[in-house]
């Protein structure tokens, strides 16, 4: 049985400024003990320039081709079975800051299965594919924001950062908003893992507060007996600005 959502048209939403992003909020671009960020991260001083039209008003991709199985990830790639692992929903709220739901936005979702192997031609962890579990999908968020998905909880995987690292379980999400200047791509984790207090990606994170903002808390209310437990993980989008200060065009 899947989880369907109404899908949610793109309501008409005007051009506008949009909050600052805080930087002190966000990792550092350089974060030595994350290895990769040592050559990928800017080596000048960032420059502030203003939002373009473009940027804050779109175009947004894929909402008119969602599938009835597209967040169903237990059965989307099933051939003949069902994954291996503890069955779950994951399900939350897409909000901009001002904590008004964010309907009709694409929300996307990948991850490794029960085992923490990907599904993709790189992958380097010798633990098995499982022919039943693609570990990809996509949904539509509903006028209130909401939006749901039926999965198995993954894995954590060793990488080559450290000589012993290892991610903690986790799911990617990918998230279009109304505009391009929404755009999020982040990770959820789940409550109770201490191997996220371990992680070098995780701990280039400057802010406790933040990081917890990562982690989907259990919801009991919501799982469904004799079958799957469920998480809830809440995404908040930056939101717009109401007023304009004159002498900085960017905002607070």
């Amino acid at each position: 049985m899947s989880t369907p959502l109404p899908n949610a048209p793109l309501p008409n939403v005007p051009a506008g400024p949009f909050y600052q992003r805080d930087r002190s909020w966000h990792p550092p671009a350089f974060t030595p003990d994350y290895k990769t960020s040592v050559l990928r991260s800017p080596k000048y001083a960032l420059l502030s320039l203003n939002g373009t039209l473009s940027e804050m008003t779109g175009p947004v991709f894929g909402h008119d081709q969602i599938g009835p199985l597209d967040n169903d990830l237990i059965l989307n790639y099933a051939h003949g079975g069902v994954p291996i692992g503890p069955r779950i929903i994951v399900h939350g709220r897409v909000l901009d800051e001002d904590a008004r739901p964010v309907s009709g936005a694409l929300v996307e979702f990948w991850q490794a299965n029960a085992g923490g192997r990907y599904r993709h031609k790189k992958e380097s962890y010798l633990a098995p594919l499982d022919p039943n579990f693609g570990g990809c999908g996509r949904a539509i968020t509903d006028a209130d924001g909401r939006y749901v998905f039926r999965t198995v909880k993954p894995g954590p995987y060793p990488w080559p950062n450290g000589v012993n690292d290892w991610r903690p379980a986790h799911i990617h999400f990918s998230i279009f908003g109304h505009a391009f200047a929404q755009r999020l791509i982040t990770q959820m984790y789940f409550e109770g893992d201490p191997m996220i207090w371990q992680c070098p990606i995780v701990m280039g994170i400057p802010s406790r507060g933040a990081v917890e903002q990562l982690v989907a808390a259990l919801d009991r209310e919501a799982a469904l007996p004799m079958d799957l437990m469920a998480y809830k993980f809440d995404i908040v989008l930056r939101g717009r600005r109401s007023t304009l200060f004159e002498n900085r065009r960017e905002g607070n």
